[in-house]
């Protein structure tokens, strides 16, 4: 990273990142050496790690009756928050300070588990307010540690900052009216010489009534905030290397990428890769803000370079993913061609079950339509096509609606994919030598993913082969 020029600079701490004494001290140690390089830190924090899964369970557990849970995870939460702080802040106004908050959440933590309890009904507002609440404890604790440091920081509320719509679980940010409460709150802080350290994954609608931002919420809100201050750059901070080339749980020669393109980061997230959720790289791409993924733990690791520049760095493919738990259902019969609109109602059929469709791929003779969804919701989807499709299937215009399950989809991802020819004759060469089948293949216009459905059992074997295929182990040249 180039600290010579001075950068404002929006840095997303994950739950690992601030989940214990040895990570908040890296914490302390990054923000000091951006200071130290002339530049401008705004945080955002998740909850610490841990927090957020007991918060909810306990929740679930409340709405069956059982407020044991609720005793419980407050203690252990408590207890978690009581043992950094003293660590940390050791016997001090800070500490105490920090640990009053924690306590009063907490306790505003219970008393919701008691509603709920009496009610019998979590309701997602409900469930908002108490996801939300192990950020509202955290910032004020990051901020005070960052101040026992000599680091000027202070806890800003992001409720106060991003406002959305009132879809509780997944919020959607107002664009301009998140950019004027962002600007007003941050711009006099940045001003005076503090570091905002933010709530990460919580906002609220225009009405003050809490809201959370859904999966990757927490990446979700230093984007919308690096968009809404114009920052210089987003560094999301991590308990890994930045974005790998495969899962190294399968290919333990899979390395990290050294750079990516927003196109290609969106196709890798939306086919289950750990890297930013298509939601949350959006805000950066629309404002051309560079992300960095890097590692909390390897500060000195050039992690992952995410912007608008396409760089295929000598190489047609620069990863492979996979959605595994996957069922594929098909849709067939010598009746469908010619017929009008079967592929509208079968995919308004499906929309109506509230499931994503993963992948789909059609026969040009018009024969079948194929496409996946989640193993879980299969039985939803395939009774939601039996009532549409009724009439067609007794009129044997179709022939069957089938599902296969335990498959995986495998995404095969590059944008020097593009235009370069004899990629796919790759792919499935090296699958075809293993005798591993290939159930069905897409591939987008964009020319930037192949994806192809394999069996489960032949997944990790198929990523192993495809990985070695195109040498995606080996740094380029």
């Amino acid at each position: 990273m180039d600290g010579v020029q001075s950068m404002k600079i929006v840095m997303k701490f994950g739950g690992t990142s601030v989940g214990s004494v040895a990570a908040l001290k890296n914490v302390v140690q990054i923000v000091q050496s951006a200071k130290n390089d002339g530049h401008r830190p705004l945080l955002v924090v998740s909850a610490m790690s841990g927090v957020t899964n007991k918060l909810i369970a306990a929740a679930t557990a409340a709405e069956a009756g059982d407020e044991n849970a609720a005793h419980a995870a407050r203690a252990e939460i408590e207890q978690k928050h009581a043992d950094t702080t003293r660590e940390l802040l050791g016997d001090s106004a800070e500490r105490d300070a920090v640990l009053a908050e924690v306590i009063r959440l907490l306790d505003e933590f219970e008393t919701l588990c008691h509603g709920i309890r009496v009610l019998g009904e979590l309701t997602p507002r409900a469930l908002d307010v108490i996801s939300g609440l192990g950020e509202r404890m955290n910032a004020p604790q990051v901020a005070a540690i960052l101040r026992a440091n000599g680091l000027p920081a202070a806890a800003v509320d992001a409720r106060q900052l991003i406002v959305t719509d009132k879809r509780h679980g997944a919020a959607t940010p107002v664009i301009d009216a998140t950019a004027e409460h962002t600007q007003s709150a941050l711009h006099p802080l940045l001003a005076a010489g503090k570091i905002p350290v933010i709530t990460g994954f919580i906002a609220a609608t225009a009405d003050g009534v809490p809201t959370t931002l859904g999966r990757g919420g927490s990446d979700y809100s230093a984007t919308i905030i690096g968009r809404a201050i114009a920052a210089d750059e987003i560094w999301i901070w991590s308990d890994v290397n930045g974005v790998m080339t495969t899962d190294p749980r399968i290919v333990p020669d899979a390395r990290t990428i050294r750079h990516l393109s927003y196109v290609e980061v969106g196709e890798l997230a939306y086919f289950g890769a750990k890297v930013l959720h298509p939601r949350a790289i959006r805000p950066a791409r629309q404002a051309n803000i560079p992300v960095r993924m890097l590692n909390t733990f390897d500060p000195t690791h050039p992690g992952t370079l995410i912007d608008g520049n396409i760089r295929t760095d000598g190489r047609a493919v620069k990863a492979i993913t996979a959605i595994k738990d996957m069922s594929i259902i098909t849709i067939a019969g010598t009746g469908m061609m010619g017929i009008p609109g079967v592929a509208g109602r079968t995919f308004s059929a499906v929309a109506r079950t509230g499931t994503s469709v993963l992948m789909i791929s059609q026969a040009s003779s018009e024969q079948s339509i194929c496409f996946m969804v989640k193993t879980a919701e299969s039985p939803t989807v395939i009774a939601a096509l039996e009532e549409e499709l009724a009439r067609e299937l007794e009129r044997r215009d179709l022939d069957e609606i089938s599902v296969q399950d335990e498959t995986v989809i495998l995404a095969v991802v590059g944008a020097g994919m593009k235009g370069t020819p004899g990629i796919s004759a790759k792919v499935f060469g090296a699958l075809g030598r293993a005798a591993i089948n290939i159930i069905a293949i897409a591939q987008g216009s964009s020319e930037y993913n192949i994806s192809l459905v394999v069996a489960q059992g032949d997944a990790n074997a198929a990523v192993r082969l495809i990985h070695d295929e195109f040498d995606m182990g080996q740094e380029s040249t």
